[in-house]
């Protein structure tokens, strides 16, 4: 969300949607609400707050902008409502702690923003919540030397404002940055409303009388939002049925409201009211939607089943996870090497597979079983001839009540041909592009390598200001070696000269061939004195190292550096070197001369 704003707005943007709402909403809830010890009977900035870190992004000036506006809001609105400035400070610090335990409690489970229609994450967040619900209370009674009873009032009160208003804001939220409310038809959005619409009738119809004890019928109404608009209805409904019995109870209105009971009992027996209304939708609208995805995934194992069937030289299996069976079509028993109708089970399909490669499908099979997701994995097989075969699997999980896995569904495909011909291609590139890259004498990168590499080198030091020089160095007196002891002899200089000057190179610095005895050095994050340093440690190492050769010519090297200094393109920064170089030479050669 907002990701074409600035670091720096985006904080600020965040901090304000924090304050405000906040503000507003503890306001609200304290002067509509609140009951004994200033706490309200619901507390929807929790879920308010939570929401908004559930839905911001995940950067540390973000969340901390956002806390500094939910401690400033919190303060604001506890002392309006007439808490002191401990007491208030001490709220909010046990709210603050609150959200940020619920944040990292479901972040432990679901990196993202939690699906609601996933019943494991309604499970893991209301885990969450009601954990740092007590936490939250604990710190606010160990602050404010409350007792059971504040420990209690604060408990609940928090954990139905994260569990009522959190889910039907994060929801909204996904439903307008995915495009799907853009997706649904008129006909839809009217029903939606209607349906919402109707229950907060219901709602207002009961609780504005206290003759008829139909507390009930708002329950029905927020089933039958569950049931015809899934999660965001069962959450929409539910915070809709909230505000209003929260607000007609806090002004004396309704059944719950007249009954004869202390105030504090009378918020207690509404928080249990509320609480019973959420557990009656949430999971609900999850398991239903649960079993719309359980029904989905049985027709598309079915229409895998039907598509391997067709293909040729494809075949399939399953893997009864409940008898511990498993059947293989006639394709997957010659694709391994037996005859149809071969007696095999579960541990001889997967002992096939040669031991690293059984490992490996042991495994992606463990988890596609433990998710529920589809699966692919591709291995070598021994087949009962003893062949080796490179086989490509993909399937799925067929699930029963519940969710739980029943039975694993997959097809299986002699790629052998395949991985071949991809072998020899990607072999036949390495060496083609080896070939084109490298100098076949020495074995260095060659000209038209090095180029490009010195290009790279010279755009990251222009946007980002990291130093960079270059060497060029060839060997002194090169066509009288030739010339006195042939070219047998220079080509093994030539080699020799190379493998010294590499070995006194950095990792990060590189060196390449580029045309007969001439050779460039790419000194890469060197200032000027490193480079020298290093420069000066290639020239004295072709120097002493060639002179410790039996049998060979003393060779030495000239060399010319030059550090960039702004140049526009590699053929400035050569050329500066270049004339180093001729500098060398000119002063008696087996020398290093810097670039002016």
């Amino acid at each position: 969300m907002i990701r074409s704003l600035s670091p720096r707005v985006e904080a600020v943007f965040w901090f304000l949607l924090t304050a405000v709402g906040y503000f507003l909403l503890a306001s609200l809830s304290l002067h509509a609400t609140k009951g004994a010890d200033n706490i309200a009977a619901v507390w929807p900035p929790s879920g308010y707050f939570l929401a908004l870190l559930l839905l911001m992004p995940d950067a540390l000036r973000t969340c901390v902008a956002a806390f500094a506006g939910m401690a400033l809001s919190s303060i604001a609105a506890n002392m309006w409502a007439g808490g002191s400035l401990d007491t208030s400070a001490a709220f909010s610090l046990a709210n603050g702690v609150e959200a940020l335990v619920a944040l990292k409690l479901i972040r432990l489970r679901e990196r993202g923003t939690p699906s609601f229609m996933v019943p494991r994450s309604v499970v893991a967040f209301c885990i969450a919540t009601v954990a740092a619900s007590i936490a939250s209370a604990g710190l606010a009674a160990l602050l404010t030397g409350g007792g059971f009873d504040f420990f209690r009032s604060w408990l609940t009160t928090v954990a139905l404002g994260m569990l009522i208003v959190t889910p039907p804001i994060v929801m909204l939220a996904r439903l307008v940055e995915t495009g799907a409310i853009a997706s649904v038809s008129r006909r839809g959005i009217a029903e939606a409303t209607a349906i919402l619409v109707a229950t907060a009738m219901i709602a207002i119809v009961c609780f504005s009388q206290a003759e008829f004890p139909v507390t009930f019928l708002p329950c029905l109404a927020v089933v039958a939002a569950s049931y015809r608009l899934g999660p965001f209805g069962a959450a929409g409904s539910v915070l809709i049925v909230t505000i209003i019995v929260s607000w007609m109870t806090g002004r004396g209105l309704g059944p719950i409201a007249h009954m004869h009971e202390p105030p504090t009992t009378i918020i207690l027996f509404l928080q249990f009211y509320l609480l019973m209304l959420l557990g009656s939708a949430l999971p609900l609208a999850a398991l239903l939607v649960g079993r719309q995805r359980l029904a989905k995934r049985l027709e598309q194992s079915n229409g895998w089943l039907l598509q391997a069937e067709a293909a040729a030289l494809v075949g399939h299996w399953r893997v009864d996870l409940i008898h511990w069976k498993i059947h293989w079509s006639d394709q997957a028993y010659r694709i391994h090497g037996l005859v149809p109708g071969t007696p095999v089970d579960v541990n001889y399909s997967v002992k096939q597979y040669v031991a690293e490669d059984g490992a490996a499908v042991r495994k992606i099979l463990e988890e596609a079983v433990r998710t529920g997701e589809p699966f692919e994995f591709q291995g070598r097989i021994v087949r009962a001839d003893g062949e080796i075969r490179h086989v490509k699997s993909h399937g799925s999980i067929e699930a029963g009540r519940g969710g739980r896995a029943v039975a694993i569904f997959g097809t299986v495909q002699d790629v052998t041909e395949t991985v071949e011909n991809a072998r020899i291609l990607e072999a036949a590139r390495s060496a083609a592009e080896r070939v084109a890259n490298t100098d076949m004498l020495t074995g260095l990168p060659n000209r038209r390598h090095t180029l490009a590499f010195l290009e790279k080198a010279l755009a990251g030091a222009r946007e980002h200001g990291a130093p960079l020089a270059v060497a060029i160095f060839d060997i002194d007196h090169f066509k009288r070696i030739n010339d006195a002891h042939g070219h047998a002899t220079g080509d093994k200089v030539l080699r020799l000269v190379a493998q010294r000057a590499k070995a006194a190179l950095r990792d990060e610095d590189m060196l390449g061939r580029i045309g007969g005895e001439e050779f460039v050095c790419i000194l890469q994050r060197s200032s000027a004195q490193a480079s020298e340093i290093v420069a000066e440690r290639v020239r004295k190492a072709v120097e002493t190292g060639t002179a410790a050769e039996d049998g060979m010519p003393q060779a030495t090297i000239s060399i010319g550096l030059a550090v960039f200094d702004g140049e526009l393109d590699i053929e400035e920064l050569l050329h500066r070197a270049d004339q180093a170089l001729y500098a060398a030479k000119r002063e008696g050669r087996n020398r290093l001369r810097m670039a002016a």
